[in-house]
């Protein structure tokens, strides 16, 4: 159930923090291996979950791309697109219960799109041999209009106490609809909401959005003051506020 799982939204609404938060919650509950994608060029899934990218999607492009440029040879007789498929056997990082693959950013001119693809083909080589699937997204409907993440399962949409922030999620759900995804579950997680709680203007733009609520993460200092130190944030202990309303979000959805 649920086993390709994409987080979605508007940038600033710790979509992220909420992510680790996921995965860390899939592995205590036994229900690994995970492969955890960092599919943000601004990359930092890794530091909500306390472990060392040494090498990402973008930069092995850089590499292979700048070899061809300096006429450096290619090993063993190559072509540049084999000699990547091999680099790209070293992008996956190994946690404790889970793989990291990072899409990373690329330093030369142009668009992602050539990363877009290459971080799509190994979403669906890896996938499979893991239990669940979990991609934190660019910020924005970048990988949903490109199709990077490919079928979903799950598209939790996280949007913080704003209304400009769930009219963002709302453009998200709208587009995944015109592009006929046919995600089976698609819910709305709001974040950094005071004491927990919705005001009724927020309800309203919620119901106006046609927006599945599943569940509210109250706005945590735990998180603000783990992130200045540096701390991993799965490192919280489980009463803080934020960990136990996603814990709650994710029984009601059965995930763990």
């Amino acid at each position: 159930m649920y086993k390709r799982i994409a987080v979605a939204g508007k940038g600033g609404t710790g979509k992220t923090s909420l992510t680790g938060l996921i995965i860390n919650y899939l592995v205590q509950s036994g229900k690994g291996p995970i492969l955890a994608v960092d599919a943000d060029s601004n990359s930092n899934l890794n530091e909500v979950l306390g472990i060392d990218v040494e090498q990402d999607i973008g930069r092995i492009r850089e590499e292979v791309n700048w070899a061809e440029r300096k006429g450096t040879p290619i090993p063993g007789g190559m072509t540049k697109n084999e000699y990547l498929e091999y680099q790209l056997n070293s992008v996956v990082s190994e946690g404790n219960g889970f793989d990291m693959l990072v899409m990373g950013r690329t330093q030369g001119e142009g668009c992602y799109c050539f990363v877009n693809g290459i971080l799509k083909r190994q979403i669906e080589k890896l996938s499979n041999n893991y239990n669940h699937t979990v991609i934190d997204n660019e910020a924005g409907m970048e990988h949903i209009s490109r199709g990077t993440v490919g079928n979903m399962d799950l598209l939790l949409l996280v949007s913080d106490y704003s209304r400009r922030s769930i009219q963002a999620v709302g453009r998200i759900q709208v587009l995944a609809e015109e592009l006929k995804l046919n995600i089976p579950k698609v819910g709305l997680i709001v974040n950094k909401a005071p004491n927990g709680e919705l005001t009724e203007s927020i309800m309203e733009e919620i119901q106006n959005q046609n927006l599945n609520l599943i569940g509210v993460v109250p706005l945590d200092p735990m998180i603000s003051e783990y992130d200045a130190k540096g701390i991993p944030l799965v490192q919280m202990p489980e009463e803080a506020t934020s960990k136990q309303a996603l814990k709650d979000i994710l029984n009601k959805l059965q995930l763990i």
